[in-house]
């Protein structure tokens, strides 16, 4: 069997279970397949938490996974419903791109970007993960993390990206702690060259940090020469928005 040929038959035996539990041999009379090629599939399936048998019964049902995937996915876009008018505000005050992103596991995954009308720009980052140390999100996010969280990052080998990557965690302590006081965290040139970014962590009704607002733009321009907390004060007035924003829709 093909990949592709696996990927649509797992699909098709997912569809077969969206109306309830059923057992392997609906499920091969649903989906057009032999009992045994079903079978392999649910298996396959359930290995992955995609789907899961009825407990003390023989039939399969959708899986605890795929409700996680789907709740995150929902709780992403709602995030970026919320947030796309502060970050297109704040693109055209600052003249910049202004972004948003996701904390997924030790990497922040760009979600949303809203570019300016400078002819210049930079490029888009949507669907790009990158890791926390080497991003002005990623920094911004883990400052605030708990301790335990913050001293497991730092205690990994961290990838260095250009010269200017800091991956030292002494440093990088001290940085996260700076960032935390100051409430929004600058990098230039860390994981790409020639890009200058700007970022605040985002709390949800709960206090979590779960998103960051950035600004970036090429580092020859921005950012402008002694507006460096000016900037960053700016990016934070607009994460603390969002986050109020986020919390007015959660009540």
């Amino acid at each position: 069997m093909s990949r592709v040929q696996s990927i649509e038959r797992a699909f098709a035996v997912l569809g077969a279970l969206t109306d309830g539990p059923i057992g392997v041999t609906e499920v091969a009379d649903r989906v057009a397949l032999p009992k045994s090629t079903a079978a392999r599939l649910l298996v396959s399936l359930a290995r992955e938490g995609a789907v899961e048998q009825v407990p003390g019964d023989t039939r399969y049902r959708l899986g605890p996974r795929l409700e996680s995937l789907a709740t995150g996915l929902v709780a992403t876009r709602s995030v970026v419903a919320v947030a796309r008018p502060h970050l297109a505000e704040l693109a055209a005050s600052i003249g910049e791109a202004a972004g948003l992103s996701i904390p997924e596991g030790d990497a922040m995954h760009y979600v949303e970007q809203v570019d300016s009308d400078h002819p210049v720009g930079v490029r888009d980052w949507t669907g790009s993960r990158i890791a926390m140390h080497a991003v002005s999100s990623g920094l911004a996010v883990l400052a605030l993390s708990p301790r335990a969280r913050i001293e497991a990052y730092l205690d990994r080998p961290l990838e260095r990206f250009t010269d200017r990557t800091m991956t030292d965690p002494s440093p990088l302590r001290a940085r996260l702690q700076r960032i935390q006081l100051e409430g929004y965290a600058w990098t230039n040139g860390e994981y790409a060259e020639g890009i200058a970014s700007v970022a605040a962590g985002i709390a949800d009704a709960g206090g979590e940090i779960v998103a960051a607002v950035h600004v970036h733009g090429p580092s020859y321009r921005f950012p402008t020469a002694g507006r460096e907390t000016t900037l960053g004060l700016q990016v934070a007035a607009t994460a603390t928005r969002i986050a109020r924003s986020l919390r007015q829709g959660a009540g």
